[in-house]
């Protein structure tokens, strides 16, 4: 890419970072919407469908000291709140997967060393909405690599072209977004678009990106109408994505869609039982979720929890440019059905609970079974994870806390690789509390976990509020890059003004 190319791109990135704070969004008719009424009351948009959230609960040690669950690399959940929130009103509560709230940021986790490409560390602190508590903070971390130590893609553009697909903030969005992607592809990479609303077309047969002009030709002619044909789409998909397979490559669908299947097969345990029938060919998908009041959130989240998949919801450019570009490593994975496992000792800690994650919690017995699908991290991605703990008589510091395993796969279908840590009680004062400063990467998910409780307004918040959730973030801003921490801060401050 030429030098005055990447600098326009990097000007609109800022300009579109501005829209997508002020919430500059779209109604399915493309006029401008708001979320408030003229008498500043909260809009609802019916018709978003969510899986209802059962929270997980305290667990005692000494009935099960073990916990298991799958990794979760998926950041829908944090951009679906961003848009209500700029919209001026609050998420269904059931929106709120706080799992999805802590992976929609990178934390500042050290890179795998020697042949690992996960790294994992763990950090014991006080936990801030219940002094009487501690959290525990779980992290891991891809290994990070070069454009080119990536290896090519074949990748399948699966568009929704329905008629609840149009507007500013669904088709036009799609269209810019994977524009730009192309741009930052290399010559040798693959891309094929498959559309489909009353019927499924093959808009685009696999075609090398070196021939960008003709692939963005195809991109923009993209329109909406009709209905919905998804499962005999996602079909094609994988059959041209089994054709142009390239070995050791990147083959994997992007999907951009609404969710709203309402053509042949629509159910969605059909359409789980088609995608996880490719399990075993290496071909990974993407779902990017778009639009409000006919969004089927529960629906795309369970194809891509069980299609080796990743799921993101794009509210504005900003969320195309942090996809597609600057966070485009992810779409190769590093570490595959990549589980975690916590052992804790009895003599530290009476109960535990696991925060987020409700749907990826797994049987401990499936934790060294490579045949259990588990989830995905892409290159240079960080995933982070938090259990509160209610302490034990007698925590005492240096004590054996926990024990943290992890096992990944290098590639689909091998064997997995056990990596492992072992946790102590730190340095305590004369009240109990941790002495040494929480770490910056502590206090941000802290700040975020807090947040989201008080969203959920959840029975675990305690003494959680949205100005304790504002202290912790923004005391952790760190480097910040694109600006998403300080944009954060912002949003608690629009969601502590409509909870109050």
């Amino acid at each position: 890419m030429k030098k005055n190319q990447i600098i326009t791109l990097t000007m609109a990135a800022s300009v579109l970072a501005v829209s997508c704070m002020k919430g500059d969004f779209f109604s399915f008719d493309g006029a401008y919407y708001d979320g408030m009424t003229a008498e500043g009351e909260i809009n609802e948009v019916p018709g978003d469908n969510f899986d209802e959230i059962k929270e997980n609960d305290f667990v005692k040690v000494s009935e099960q000291p073990t916990s298991t669950f799958s990794v979760d690399a998926d950041g829908a959940a944090y951009a679906y709140m961003r848009r209500c929130i700029n919209s001026g009103r609050m998420p269904d509560r059931n929106s709120v997967r706080v799992e999805e709230y802590l992976n929609y940021f990178t934390f500042d986790y050290a890179d795998p060393t020697g042949d690992e490409t996960v790294s994992i560390n763990a950090e014991v602190g006080d936990c801030p909405w219940n002094p009487e508590h501690k959290l525990l903070r779980l992290g891991l971390k891809g290994k990070s690599l070069k454009d080119s130590e990536i290896p090519d893609a074949n990748y399948i553009l699966l568009i929704d072209t329905s008629g609840s697909m149009n507007g500013s903030d669904r088709i036009d969005l799609i269209k810019t977004g994977l524009c730009t992607m192309i741009d930052y592809m290399k010559p040798t990479d693959r891309i094929a678009i498959i559309t489909y609303s009353g019927e499924v077309k093959m808009l685009l047969e696999s075609t090398l990106v070196k021939n960008a002009s003709k692939i963005k030709a195809a991109i923009k002619k993209l329109q909406a109408s009709g209905s919905t044909a998804g499962g005999a789409a996602m079909k094609m998909a994988y059959d041209e994505a089994t054709e142009h397979y390239i070995k050791g490559g990147n083959n994997r669908i992007i999907m951009c869609t609404d969710g709203d299947f309402n053509v042949g097969v629509s159910n969605t345990e059909a359409l789980v039982e088609m995608v996880e029938s490719y399990l075993d060919k290496g071909i990974y998908l993407s779902i990017m979720g778009f639009g409000t009041g006919n969004f089927q959130d529960s629906r795309m989240e369970s194809l891509s929890n069980h299609g080796n998949g990743t799921y993101t919801y794009v509210d504005c450019e900003e969320e195309m440019m942090k996809v597609f570009v600057n966070e485009r490593s992810h779409f190769y994975a590093v570490a595959n059905d990549t589980k975690c496992q916590i052992t804790f000792k009895g003599e530290a800690v009476d109960s535990y609970r696991l925060i987020g994650y409700e749907n990826r919690v797994m049987s401990n017995e499936d934790f060294e079974n490579d045949k259990k699908d588990a989830g995905e991290i892409g290159a240079g991605q960080t995933i982070t994870a938090l259990y509160e703990i209610v302490p034990a008589e007698g925590f005492k510091a240096d004590e054996g806390l926990a024990r943290f395993d992890v096992r990944y796969k290098l590639a689909l279908g091998g064997e997995s690789r056990p990596l492992g840590l072992d946790i102590a009680v730190p340095t305590l004062n004369d009240k109990g509390s941790i002495s040494a400063a929480a770490s910056e990467n502590f206090r941000f998910a802290a700040g975020i976990t807090t947040y989201a409780l008080c969203l959920r307004n959840s029975e675990y918040k305690a003494n959680a509020t949205p100005q304790m959730a504002l202290e912790l973030v923004s005391s952790s801003l760190g480097k910040d890059e694109g600006g998403f921490r300080k944009q954060f801060a912002e949003l608690i401050e629009k969601a502590s003004k409509m909870l109050d």
